[in-house]
């Protein structure tokens, strides 16, 4: 049988849900966040806040909103675009030198009848 939370519990644990997810972006940065949500871990410390409230399992975070963006700080940016390591640049590309460019093919001609 498929019991539903009531109006107020509702409220309740989406209120938890919030003060949970703050207080998990306040205290890392935007890469450690975004690891935390793929990770579902937050999602199971909601499961846990919320079980005095209404019995919850299976508890996913699938959509999360940006409320004040974040100070820009130039200098973090760089590193986290030079962290980048030679085997994810890829592997190079040998360019065929003396490769002609192919022609463009000619129009069929239709019959008219």
């Amino acid at each position: 049988k498929t019991s539903y939370a009531q109006a107020s519990q509702l409220r309740e644990i989406r209120k938890k849900m919030a003060e949970i997810m703050k207080k998990a972006a306040q205290d890392v940065d935007l890469k450690g966040l975004v690891s935390k949500l793929t990770a579902e871990s937050m999602g199971k410390d909601i499961e846990k806040a919320c079980q005095t409230v209404y019995p919850l399992q299976n508890v996913f975070i699938r959509k999360a909103k940006l409320v004040k963006s974040p100070k820009l700080d130039v200098a973090k940016l760089m590193e986290l675009y030079t962290e980048t390591s030679a085997e994810d640049a890829g592997a190079k590309v040998a360019a065929a030198a003396a490769a002609p460019a192919p022609a463009a093919a000619p129009a069929a001609e239709q019959k008219k009848d």
